[in-house]
Order: structure tokens, then C-alpha cells, then sequence
């Protein structure tokens, strides 16, 4: 394999993760195993190898202050009342023995502790015995060797020796089979996600990420995604609606602009000439007025007003908002009827609250009638304050209750009132922008939209 093969695969965050966890599983089981060698054979042999050097550490004082017949004596004891199956030799200068319970022993001094097979017979049974033993030359040049039996200690470690080979091959595999398993199951919910990606890229942006239903990490994550997805599909389609609506709504005043401009270009008389330029100007004025719209939309969606977020005291709002437009309603022979509590404020932008309201009450002046009156009502509810604002108009149909905030949307009923069919528009997302909600309903004649803004 090619260096640079190697480092893509090495790259792979599935075949890391394997690694990972292999190396994991088997570190912690040597740990665990180690531990327990430590507690069943290493700690026992140590405790008694301590207690050898013990005694050979006071039969050697016992030798010097006492005398060899003192040793004897102490050694015969030893046997009798020791600890269990203690062992010794002892082996005078020119290599006799003097006393001894071990069956064997080296010919030529060791140093340092050695393990020797003391095997018993005794009443014609075998009796093994593994005896950990140390050896000290006395001052007259005898060997004097003490130990104690450890078979069981022995046998242990023998038992560990066996088991670490079948655990090494057991665990190996284990750790393996879950390297494998592990790095499968995170391999495929990553290429379910690079595969909804590839087909979103392609242009099928109805594709979303599988979700398991586990509630896990990659659920989540695949949820959080699938999310984003709608957001970017919902984008799309609404760009795709406002350039087909764009291209359709300005395709009027640019026709009657351009035929008022040819028209003025031949017109001989000066009052012919100042209508048809007011015309002009009027056209002129709607197409700014769209695109004014539009981007105040696509300003207010884009979230950079979120940094003017500050207490708004809705109670004040809503009065200025009334008395700004009844000059207007009372022109048309309306009346503007309110009933809000006080006291309420609530974390947002003042503007552009300011100006959902005045859309709204526009279009209830606007669409209201002759003589009809308006109410204008706000009180709290739950965690928000609730705004609604209705007039004794034709109201909305039902069927045109969703779509009424679209771009360049109008009911058939008003489509040929004054307008630029964004008002809506604007009122929704400014609404969404505080994290709030917008309806439309019945008002039992006329309309009513209600807005509730969060605290």
C-alpha cells in the first residue's frame, strides 16, 4: 500500500475509532488482569517471603547469642509449632547435615530467595510441596536454609500463566469483533448522512437523514440536520416563489411605465405632458415601494435585528400606533375602539413591532369599509402578551388564511385595492423574528389577526 493510500485510510474516523477501542479493551482488561495477578499470587509470595526473612533473621540471633544447640532446638520448634509446613536445613561447615526437613537441597550456596520441590512421602502417599526458601551463611561457615511451603501460592500462578493465554486470544477477539461492530454501526449513520448530502448537492432537496428512533448522539445530530434541510429546501422554494412572483408583479408597472414614457415622448401639449409624467412618477414610486419591501423582508429574515432587542412597552406602542392612524380612520368615517391592559413589555424590537401593527391597522382601515369600526384589543397570556386587531370587513376565507403572508399574495375578493401584497409578509416575519406567533381568523363579520409576542 502506497504511503499516500495509507494516510487516507488512516484518516478514516471508522477505522480509528476501531484502533481505539481495540487498544482500550485490551489496555483495561491487562489492567484488570494484572490487578488481580497482583492480589492472588504477587502479594501473597511477598508476605511470605517477608516472613521467611523474619525467622531467618532471628534463628541467626538465636545462633550467635545461643549457641548451635540453641538453633537446633529453636529449628525442632519451629517444625512443630510454626507456620504451616515451615522448611529448613541446616548444613554444617564440611557440608554434613545437621538437621533438615527438606527433602533436597542446593549442593553450593545461593543467594537470594529460590523455589525448590520439597515433595514428602508419608505413609506411602506423595505429598508436593513447593517451597520458597533463602539461604544465610552462619559465623562458623555453616549454611543454615529457612523457608515455607508455597504450592497453592504456585498453583495459582500457574492457573494465571494458563489463563493469560486462552484471556489474550479471548479478549483479542472480543475486542476485535467490537472494534468491528462498533466502527459498522458509526460507518453507516455517517454514510447515510454523506449519501442524503450527495442527493441534496444533486438537487433533490426533499432527501432528509434516516433516523433510527434511538434518541442517540447521531439522532439527534440527524434530526438537528433534517432541520436544517427543511430550512434550506423552504429557502429555495421561497426564492424560486418571489422571483416567479417578482417577475410577475413588476411586469404591470414596468408595462405601463414604459407606455406612459413612449406616449410622453410624442405628446405635444404641456398638460399632456405633466399627466403622463405624474403617471410615471406613480409607477416609478410602486416599483421602489416593492423592492423596498423586499428588502426590509429579507433584512428582517436574516435575523439583523436581533441586536436592537430590548424591553418594548407594548401598552405605549399600541397607543401611538392608534393615534397615528386615526386621522386616517376618521377621514373614512371609522372609528378605532381599544382595549389594553397595562403594563405590558416584552423583549424586542420597538420599530419594527411599531410597523407590524400600522400594516395591520392599514389594512383594517383599508379593507374595514365606510363607517365600520376597529378594535384593537392586548392582554397577557401565559408567557407573552396576545394582540388582536379586527375590522367589520369582508374578512378572509378560510382557504386563503395560510397563503395571505406569502409574497405578492391578494385575495381575489381585494385584489384590485391599492397595494403591493407584501404587507403580510412583513407582518409574519417580523413576528418571526421575535419568536412569536401570527393568526388569522374570523371576526364575525371581518377579519381578525392576533399576534402573540413572548416576554
Amino acid at each position: 500500500m502506497s504511503a499516500p493510500a495509507r494516510g487516507r485510510l488512516w484518516r478514516s474516523l471508522t477505522l480509528r475509532l476501531g484502533v481505539i477501542y481495540v487498544a482500550l479493551f485490551l489496555t483495561s482488561t491487562a489492567l484488570m488482569f494484572g490487578a488481580a495477578y497482583w492480589m492472588a499470587v504477587y502479594r501473597p509470595l511477598q508476605q511470605e517471603a517477608a516472613a521467611v526473612r523474619s525467622e531467618m533473621g532471628d534463628l541467626a540471633a538465636i545462633d550467635r547469642a545461643g549457641g548451635r544447640d540453641a538453633l537446633i532446638r529453636a529449628l525442632v520448634t519451629r517444625q512443630t509449632t510454626g507456620p504451616k509446613k515451615p522448611f529448613h536445613a541446616l548444613i554444617a561447615a564440611d557440608g554434613e547435615p545437621v538437621i533438615a526437613n527438606l527433602p533436597s537441597w542446593p549442593d553450593d550456596p545461593v543467594s537470594g530467595w529460590t523455589l525448590l520441590e520439597a515433595d514428602i512421602y508419608q505413609a506411602g502417599q506423595e505429598h508436593d510441596y513447593e517451597a520458597l526458601v533463602v539461604e544465610n551463611r552462619l559465623d562458623d561457615g555453616a549454611r543454615l536454609i529457612v523457608g515455607r511451603d508455597v504450592e497453592s501460592i504456585d498453583d495459582r500462578d500457574e492457573l494465571f500463566t494458563i489463563g493469560s493465554a486462552w484471556l489474550i486470544v479471548v479478549a483479542a477477539c472480543l475486542a476485535i469483533g467490537g472494534s468491528i461492530a462498533m466502527s459498522s454501526a458509526v460507518g453507516q449513520r455517517i454514510d447515510a448522512v454523506t449519501r442524503t448530502a450527495r442527493r441534496v448537492m444533486a438537487g433533490s432537496l426533499t432527501e432528509r437523514i434516516p433516523l433510527r428512533g434511538t434518541g442517540d448522539d447521531f439522532d439527534e445530530l440527524a434530526a438537528t440536520l433534517n432541520m436544517m434541510l427543511g430550512r434550506i429546501e423552504e429557502s429555495v422554494e421561497s426564492v424560486r416563489r418571489v422571483s416567479d412572483n417578482v417577475a410577475h408583479e413588476l411586469r404591470t408597472p414596468l408595462a405601463r411605465l414604459h407606455a406612459d414614457l413612449d406616449e410622453l415622448r410624442g405628446a405635444d401639449h404641456a398638460a399632456e405632458r405633466e399627466r403622463l409624467t405624474e403617471q410615471a412618477l406613480a409607477e416609478a414610486e410602486r416599483l421602489q415601494s416593492i423592492f423596498d419591501a423586499l428588502l426590509r423582508i429579507a433584512r428582517i429574515e436574516s435575523g439583523r435585528h436581533l441586536a436592537g432587542m430590548k424591553p418594548v412597552d407594548l401598552t405605549l406602542l399600541l397607543a401611538d400606533a392608534i393615534e397615528f392612524h386615526m386621522p386616517e380612520a376618521e377621514a373614512r368615517g371609522q372609528r378605532i375602539e381599544s382595549d389594553i391592559a397595562p403594563g405590558l413589555v416584552i423583549e424586542g424590537d420597538r420599530n419594527l413591532i411599531f410597523q407590524a401593527v400600522s400594516n395591520l391597522l392599514d389594512n383594517a382601515i383599508k379593507y374595514g369599509g365606510e363607517a365600520g369600526a376597529m378594535r384593537v384589543a392586548a392582554r397577557r397570556e401565559g408567557e407573552g402578551v396576545r394582540i388582536a386587531i379586527a375590522d367589520r370587513g369582508p374578512g378572509i376565507a378560510p382557504e386563503y388564511r395560510d397563503r395571505v403572508t406569502e409574497r405578492f399574495f391578494r385575495v381575489p375578493a381585494t385584489a384590485g385595492e391599492p397595494g403591493t401584497g407584501l404587507g403580510l409578509a412583513l407582518v409574519s416575519a417580523i413576528v418571526a423574528l421575535h419568536k412569536g406567533r401570527m393568526e388569522i381568523g374570523d371576526a364575525g363579520p371581518g377579519a381578525m389577526v392576533t399576534l402573540t409576542l413572548t416576554f
